[in-house]
Formats: C-alpha cells, structure tokens, sequence
C-alpha cells in the first residue's frame, strides 16, 4: 500500500525516495544500479506483476469490480446474515445441516457404513472387479458399456425424405410457442413483432455460425435491414435461455422421453466441454498450442441429461478451471433438476464435492485413476487394519477445521442457493485465498468425505460406474450434434464479444433442442399409429437402445437453386481482362 500511496501522489513518476520492501531481497538487488540509484522501468514492472498476484490472491481487493471485490462482499451481508440466519437456512433448505457437529457425526456414520459394505463384499468375494496389486494398491475394472448408437433409430426416422431445418424450427414452434419467450428489450421502440420466419432466419445465423449478413445475402422472402433489426431488438440472453427453456419444459411433459430414465425416478445429468476457436479478436478467449495451435478460443459447456434434453450451457475462457461452472448449470437452469450429475476429471474437485453435497446434489465424476486418490477417513488407520479391511485410509479428516467454520460455511452455501452470487464467482474467489483463507482449507477437508464415501459407492456397485459412463457417453455425441450444426466459417464463433458468443450458443443450443423435440415427436407419433402391441414395444426397444440425438434426417446446410436465372453470370466477367492478366 506504501508503494501504491507513492505511485498515486507522484502522478506515476517513480522517483529515488519509492518503497522497496513490497520486492524480495533478490529484486531489491536488482532494481538498484550500480550507484544505488533505483532503475524506474524494473521498478514500475515489479510493482505491476506483484499488484497482478496481490489482486488474483485476494490480498489486495477492489471496492467496484466484478472479479477482484472481497470475497465477503460476494456473500450474504454479515450483518443480515447474523441477525436473520434461521429466515436464510430455511430459504435455502439447509436446515437439516445447521448443527455442523451432527451433521458431521451422521455423515460419519453412513461412511463407516459404507467403509464396512465395500470391504466386506471385497473380502467375500462378491465383488469381482476389484483387483490388488502385490504392494496392497488395487485398480478397478468395468466392463465396456456400449456407446450410443443412433443406428436403432435410423430406421424409424424418414428415409427418403429431408426434413429441412426451417420446418423443424416451424414445427416446435407450433407445439412449444418457444418465440413467445422474445419481447423486445426497448419498448419505447415497440414495432410490430416481426414475422416467424426472420427469427428462424436469426437463429440459423448465429447457431449455424453463418452471419447474419450472409444469411440475408443468399436467402429468399427475408432482408438484410429486416433480420438486423429484428437481432438487435430481440436477441437478448433472457429472451434465448427463454425459449430453450419452454422446448425443454414441453418436452419434459412427454412421456416416450421417460424411456431413458432408471428405475429409480432419479434424473440424471452430465455436462461435457467442447473446444471453439473464435475467428476474431476476443478478451474472453485464450491462446491454447494444444488445442487452438496459434490461434485463440474459448470453452463451451453443455448440460445434458439422460433423456438428451439441453437445460443449460454457457461459455468460458479456455483456460478457465471448469471445475467452477459445474454448480451454475445445474442452479441456473428451471426446468430439469439433478438429482445425480456426472463430469469428467477436470470437472471435480473436493471443494466442489462438499459444495454439491449441501446443495443436495449427488456428486458422481469419472475420476481419472481414482484408486490412486488419498483416501481419508474419520479413525486411525490401525482401527480399519484390525478389521481386516483391504481398502485403508491414508489421511484424517481434521474434523476441528469444518466445525470452527461450519457458519461461514453455510453462508456460503445459502448465497449460492438463494442466487445472491453464482458458484462460480464465489470458487474462483474462494481459490484465489487458497494459501491463507481458513474457509478454503474448511470446504477442502469437508469435501473429502463425500468425495471418499463416492469413491466407496463407485468401487462397489457396478452399475453406478456404467451409468456415469452412459451419462457421459451422452455428452460425446452432443459434441458431434454441436459440430454438425455450426458448419458455417470454418465452426469458429464470429463474434469476439461475451455475450454476442453466448447468443451464438444459444442459438445452437436452440436448433439442437428444436431438432430433438421434433424427433421426439415423429417417434411418438410412429408408435401411436403402430399395427400391433408387439410392434409397439419393437419401437419402444429401438428407442430405448438408440439415440434420439440424430440429425442425419435434418437438412442443414438449406437448398441449392439449379434454376436457369442462377446461371448467369452476376458479376459480368469479362474473358480478355482475364487473360491479359495472366499474361496471355
């Protein structure tokens, strides 16, 4: 702060009297020349590279920022916190967990519950798929699950018959109403409400990566004026993530979609990246060699659950943790809820487990090598070797850690759950503490026993292992839907700004959940006229073991015209200028 009061009242001159203890003995050494003078270039960058770590470490915070406020300043307000915490635990259904000790002594109890499961089915040999190694490690096999296959269904779907996408979207919308969701931003503007057909043209621009400049310049009964006015007046993120979310809704009123669920009732979900290239200059985007080679991009994140349905996505750097973002899609969303999600390896973390526990979601990742995790527990490891257990823990849980900060804990949570911050802000925030913060260490050590009593679970039952993978299986082949669509400019975003990208996504998002719909339909409508109840289970089967994640149907690159008038020559090319060019 010495040095920042100096930097601010000499006006940016760095002069001979600067302080120097915010610099390392190293680079105090430096930043002197040979007559003890202080070198002003070396100064101002080490000063500038330690303001850079003090503001992402949390140690210095700004009063008006969107990123680098207090971490306090993101939560519930102490004070209203203190004064209402009964009002705000029951708000956010966190009741049942407001006696950080009980809590921890019933969440201590199904774990040694689950311990004792899991050991006892290894030692009796009813669990087959677990096999140890001489040096006491063991791995855990799983047989292959087959991947989705939309083959079953291509049968069903039509044939010989192209379904364009202007009719799916046309189509859905005279189930779903989705275009009611688009009110105008600027009503002191208000017009009359464009025709269907310009916002079909809008989404096509943006989720097929076209342009709208484009869309115009090569499409019939639509002008360029018309859909740039209807865009910029209409496509708002509220108005985009509204009509999604009336597709999904219809849809989650359907009955052929609950062939996909389990059993259990349980819903559940998974999301799954995919990287883009942006085709222009964007502060949100980030260079990666290993995915982008020399060129920029950003990370899209798609929410899927087991009927196929998209309840959310959302885009972030790609060299932002994604860690972070799980919790948004499944808080975010109003009309699928989770009881189960699903991420790959660079979807989890601890902290993200104890988070998602209170949050009342069950927490099941494909974790890369998980037998190779440390396993913890809430005894000493001799009590689990005394009761010839083969699975050991190889940590204690500092139990004292949780309970001296089980209050802020749940402050936390309960601002998450009432929407007062997004998780992400708040875990972005959180880690950037990670070093000192005492809430950090607290959610990290609470994190590990959900996380251990998973591990526990995913070791024992196989079908839990074959569901996550089912689940995720589903996120791969939404990556294929996602690059079928956005076929246009090379399947780069055309956009360099936020949110003009999370309306390209959307938009996507809304063809690739059109198209879903309309398959949903054209298959419900098959069983209804089927000849016979043998028959009707035949289709029910072939929709149960496919996939309705199928666009092979769908045309959607539009129509070539091969007419007379097209063969003519727009331009007027002239053969002699050509050739005198060439040197002829």
């Amino acid at each position: 702060m010495a040095a920042i009061q100096h930097y601010k009242t000499k006006d940016s001159q760095i002069t001979q009297i600067a302080p120097l203890g915010l610099l390392e003995p190293q680079e105090q050494h430096a930043v002197l020349d040979a007559s003890g003078a202080i070198r002003v270039s070396l100064y101002k960058a080490l000063l500038f590279i330690q303001l850079a770590e003090a503001l992402k470490g949390g140690v210095l915070n700004l009063r008006h920022s969107y990123m680098y406020r207090s971490l306090d300043d993101y939560l519930i307000p102490q004070a209203a916190w203190q004064g209402h915490r009964d009002a705000y635990l029951q708000r956010a259904d966190l009741t049942a967990v407001a006696d950080g000790p009980a809590t921890l002594h019933t969440m201590a109890a199904r774990l040694d519950q689950q311990d004792h499961q899991t050991n006892q089915r290894i030692l009796a040999g009813e669990n087959p798929h677990v096999h140890f190694r001489k040096d006491g490690t063991f791995h855990v096999s799983t047989p292959p699950v087959e991947p989705e296959d939309s083959t079953p269904l291509l049968g069903l779907l039509p044939k010989r018959r192209f379904i364009s996408l202007l009719e799916v979207l046309a189509t859905v919308h005279r189930f779903t109403r989705f275009l009611a969701a688009f009110a105008l931003w600027r009503v002191q503007y208000a017009r009359a409400k464009p025709a269907d057909r310009v916002f079909y043209a809008g989404f096509t621009a943006y989720g097929c990566f076209i342009g709208t400049r484009k869309i115009a310049s090569i499409s019939s009964g639509i002008s360029e004026s018309e859909l740039e006015s209807t865009v910029n007046g209409y496509f708002t993120l509220d108005n985009i993530h509204g009509a999604n979310d009336r597709i999904v809704q219809f849809m989650d009123g359907l009955a052929l979609p609950q062939v996909y669920r389990h059993p259990d009732g349980l819903l559940h979900t998974s999301r799954d990246g995919q990287k883009g290239e942006v085709a222009v200059d964007a502060l949100h985007a980030s260079y990666s060699f290993k995915y982008f080679g020399q060129e920029q991009g950003v990370s899209v994140y798609t929410f899927i659950d087991m009927r196929h349905y998209l309840p959310y996505s959302l885009i972030i750097s790609a060299a932002e943790h994604e860690a972070h973002y799980v919790i948004d899609g499944l808080m975010h969303n109003d009309v699928v809820k989770s009881a189960i999600h699903s991420t790959d390896t660079g979807g989890y973390s601890e902290i993200l487990f104890g988070a998602m526990h209170l949050l009342g979601f069950a927490f099941a990742p494909r974790i890369k090598n998980f037998a190779k995790c440390t396993l913890y527990a809430f005894h000493k490891r001799r009590e689990y070797q005394q009761q010839g257990y083969k699975i050991l823990p190889d940590a204690y849980i500092k139990t004292e850690d949780i309970t001296a900060q089980w209050d802020e804990m749940l402050r936390f949570i309960a601002t998450i759950k009432l929407k007062e911050a997004t998780a992400s802000q708040l875990f972005k925030r959180l880690n950037s503490h990670s070093r000192q913060h005492p809430l950090y260490h607290a959610r990290k050590e609470f994190g590990k026993i959900p996380k251990l009593d998973f591990l526990l679970r995913y070791t024992d039952i196989l079908e839990l292992r074959q569901a996550i993978e089912q689940q995720l299986n589903k996120g791969e082949n939404v990556n294929k839907f996602a690059r079928a669509v956005s076929f246009g400019n090379s399947q780069e975003f055309l956009y360099g700004e936020k949110v003009e990208m999370e309306i390209a996504e959307g938009s996507r998002r809304l063809i690739k959940i059109a198209i879903i719909c309309w398959n949903y339909l054209y298959l419900m409508q098959k069983i209804a006229e089927a000849e016979s109840e043998e028959r009707r289970q035949e289709l029910l089967m072939a929709v149960r073991n496919g996939s309705v994640v199928t666009w092979q149907h769908i045309n959607l690159h539009g129509e070539y015209d091969f007419s007379d008038e097209k063969l003519q020559d727009s331009i007027g090319l002239q053969a002699p200028k050509i050739l005198a060019v060439n040197g002829v």
